[in-house]
């Protein structure tokens, strides 16, 4: 019978291996999982097993047939979503907790560790020291965890607990055109539904208009509906437009509203002095969410929410007595870390169970420090900016969008092209299926565009000029297709 922990004397020697496969994954020589299909799942799949094969050979066929056939996300080359492959340290602090912190409670290093990174990052991106926050999976229910603080704290001003009792009011959540749809699922799961959220129009850099936002409220007030919250962008999914903070927070203070800002991409962009001042306004915020397996380099699955008062999160999402936990743990002279929940995190979100997060997003700061962070921002927002110049020196470019972050929207022209959305659509396909430059696209006002978002921190100004010479080699080798003999 296979013995489980027989293998515990072998994990070094387990690791050695495994960190080998990685490192020849991370050189990008692989072909992409799509060539050679067959051959993986015919490894990998089968009938349920009943008898183990046990730890090595399973490694064996962990690293010919599942690392090699991974996501082409952690390629230099790929700036599709703005999630990226983690750098070296998050993996190695994140396989850390895997093994010593499977579970956030406890007086431990690594539950120190979740609340000093929370300051640590407070305090990096220029938000109220009074502000606390928690980490979660990502932006999806950071902003869930916001905007379920806002609903309670809209609805206890009517002397109604929604954490309690529901929703017992139709509400409004005013967010821009551009807003992440995350903001519409949390209203859907927090019972106010996807049409509480309004649409307030932006301008024509992707901006919230402030006077259509006062426009909307002055239409919805005494109409009965529960104003729970403005939303504001620091740093758009779409183009990494900012929002104009201040006058936003200006008329959400106005009408008494929650003002939550949505920074799960760009908040860190504040550490770039260039776009510092876009900011202005940041420190009034209500609530404010960032991701730090974004720009930060952390692994998917790590979000943060930061609010004014946190107290307000645990009306919202406390959980109630259970039996097993009740009297399981205490406060006073504690001589094991168990004794202690620490930090009541699961009353502050919807999870209980959760990893050790805190110590990640530790290790990422501590390894290169703010201005390591820094230096990362601006060379990313660089590669924007680079490629946006290299498209408007170039005849068959055409920039759609300037940057703000480190998105550059830019497209193929032709004047003999009648519709250029459909070739810029074939662009990125042929480039996809290249592999070596893997942008996405959008839709700004109708025009398709090609969309680069540059955050990983293997990503080189190289890639980008590789990519803006790709568009136009792709672009001009369609052309010669659609047009043989010009």
């Amino acid at each position: 019978m296979y013995q489980e922990h027989a293998e515990c004397g072998k994990l070094p020697e387990l690791l050695q291996r495994l960190g080998e496969d990685l490192t020849n994954y991370l050189r990008f020589e692989h072909p992409d999982a799509m060539c050679n299909e067959e051959s993986w799942k015919t490894a990998l799949g089968g009938p349920l097993p009943d008898q183990g094969i046990g730890c090595e050979q399973l490694l064996d066929i962990i690293g010919q047939h599942l690392i090699p056939n991974g996501s082409q996300v952690p390629k230099p080359g790929c700036t599709s979503f703005i999630t990226t492959g983690a750098t070296s340290i998050g993996v190695l602090a994140t396989l850390s907790g895997v093994v010593a912190a499977p579970q956030r409670v406890g007086l431990t290093a690594f539950n120190y560790l979740e609340e000093l990174s929370l300051q640590w990052m407070a305090e990096m991106f220029a938000l109220p020291s009074t502000m606390k926050g928690i980490y979660s999976s990502g932006g999806s229910v950071a902003n869930l965890v916001a905007l379920g603080a806002a609903r309670q704290w809209a609805f206890e001003r009517l002397g109604l607990n929604p954490a309690e009792n529901g929703v017992q009011k139709p509400c409004r959540i005013y967010a821009s055109s551009a807003c992440h749809r995350t903001i519409h699922r949390a209203a859907a799961v927090l019972g106010m539904g996807r049409s509480a959220v309004i649409t307030i129009a932006t301008d024509n850099n992707g901006r919230l208009c402030p006077n259509a936002l006062r426009r909307q409220l002055q239409a919805d007030a005494n109409t009965g509906f529960v104003p729970v919250a403005v939303v504001a962008n620091a740093g758009t999914t779409n183009t990494g437009a900012i929002d104009p903070l201040r006058e936003i927070a200006e008329i959400a203070a106005a009408y008494q509203i929650w003002f939550h800002v949505d920074g799960a991409y760009g908040l860190p962009g504040i550490l770039d002095p260039r776009i510092r001042p876009l900011y202005e306004g940041l420190s009034l915020a209500d609530s404010v969410i960032v991701d730090p397996h974004k720009w930060l380099g952390a692994p998917v699955g790590i979000g943060a929410t930061y609010v004014r008062d946190r107290s307000i999160l645990n009306r919202a999402f406390s959980q109630g007595a259970a039996d097993y936990l009740e009297g399981a743990c205490h406060d006073d002279n504690i001589q094991n870390s168990m004794l202690s929940m620490g930090v009541p995190y699961h009353d502050f979100g919807v999870e209980l169970s959760a990893p050790s997060r805190g110590a990640v997003v530790w290790a990422l700061i501590r390894e290169i420090g703010k201005t390591g962070m820094r230096e990362r921002i601006c060379r990313h927002n660089d590669m924007a900016r680079l490629v946006a110049d290299l498209a408007r020196k170039h005849p068959a470019l055409e920039v759609v969008q300037e940057p703000t972050l480190s998105i550059c929207c830019f497209r193929y022209v032709s004047d003999k092209v009648q519709n250029l959305n459909d070739l810029n659509k074939q662009i990125h396909r042929h480039l996809v299926q290249d592999g070596r430059c893997i942008p996405s696209t959008t839709i700004l006002n109708g025009i398709l565009v090609i969309r680069p978002c540059f955050v990983g921190a293997r990503t080189t100004e190289q890639h980008a000029r590789e990519l803006v010479d790709a568009v136009v080699e792709t672009g001009n080798n369609l052309l010669r297709d659609m047009h043989p003999t010009t």
